[in-house]
């Protein structure tokens, strides 16, 4: 595997809170790899050390043959950085932030002229380029960041929860701007709490606590996910949500609409027939099947986060 990053040991600590517990990371090039995780669990720290913004605690971290935090400066002008918060000027107008970045990251006359007019046209911004950055839609600002983080041609791109604040229809249309980014060379790291957004990288990291639980690709995390995923459709679904919290097999239950998505414990022989005896024995009749694990079903068994949810309902 051709690793552009390599991180063994990774660790912070602020104070007595350990944020990033003894992470090792291995992530190929021209690849879209998420972290996934609850709030807190450690993500966007993981990705600030990564690219020298944060000096760990310990372990070491190599990116794109460079030591880090040590030869951070050497990797300036080859990554590119989009923060969760819209953070270029407001008061600025859409050409004139992109005229700025381009000066800050060394891309000059000529070649300046060229990349911008070719990234407005690339990021449907030909049209507003004289408009304030400001008064842009959640989209647009969405557009004119990665446009800007992108600019001086980066190797490498870090988006930290880049679309907690678009609608669908926007996330959609960045997605296919990283895949294009992906397909021309560009590895690409992401922050995310989107099942949906996991789901589209090519590698997956789960975090909980600052700690690594899971990795893979999504395939190979949902066909490994160590645990029974059923179905249940039953007339009384809040009945039956009841009668299964706190039984020894089922890890956690939730409801999707009129059905109740369960994990179970994959040790357990005829696991179908078990949960229709639980369901009966509260004189509930349900349909109940096996089906396909998903990645929020992954992210659940690996961090325990449905049964505290669940504990805390």
């Amino acid at each position: 595997m051709n690793a552009v990053i390599e991180a063994r040991g990774l660790t912070k600590a602020f104070g007595k809170k350990t944020a990033v517990d003894h992470v090792d990371l291995d992530i190929p090039r021209a690849h879209i790899y998420g972290f996934l995780g609850p709030n807190g669990s450690g993500k966007s720290t993981t990705i600030r050390m990564l690219c020298g913004l944060l000096r760990p605690t310990s372990g070491t971290v190599t990116v794109l043959g460079h030591a880090i935090p040590r030869e951070a400066e050497l990797l300036r002008t080859k990554v590119g950085y989009m923060t969760q918060r819209f953070s270029l000027w407001e008061d600025l107008t859409v050409l004139e932030n992109l005229e700025f970045m381009a000066r800050i990251f060394g891309v000059d006359g000529a070649a300046r002229e060229r990349r911008i007019r070719e990234w407005l046209e690339r990021y449907r911004l030909q049209d507003m380029t004289a408009q304030r950055a400001g008064t842009l839609s959640g989209g647009q600002k969405q557009r004119l960041a990665l446009a800007a983080a992108t600019l001086h041609e980066p190797e490498l791109l870090l988006l930290d929860e880049p679309t907690s604040a678009v609608d669908p229809q926007s996330r959609r249309d960045f997605w296919e701007s990283l895949f294009d980014l992906a397909a021309a060379g560009t590895t690409i790291l992401v922050s995310t709490h989107y099942m949906d957004e996991a789901e589209r990288c090519h590698r997956v990291a789960i975090l909980d606590r600052g700690r690594l639980v899971a990795e893979g690709s999504p395939r190979e995390l949902m066909d490994g996910i160590g645990a029974v995923v059923v179905e249940i459709e039953a007339a009384d679904t809040r009945a039956a949500r009841h009668a299964l919290d706190g039984q020894p097999l089922v890890r956690s239950v939730a409801q999707l609409g009129t059905r109740l998505h369960a994990l179970l414990d994959p040790s357990a022989a005829g696991p179908i027939d078990r949960i229709d005896e639980m369901l009966r024995a509260k004189h509930i009749e349900a349909r109940i099947e096996i089906v396909r694990a998903s990645l929020e079903d992954v992210f659940v068994a690996a961090t325990g986060f449905g049964a505290e949810q669940a504990d805390a309902a």
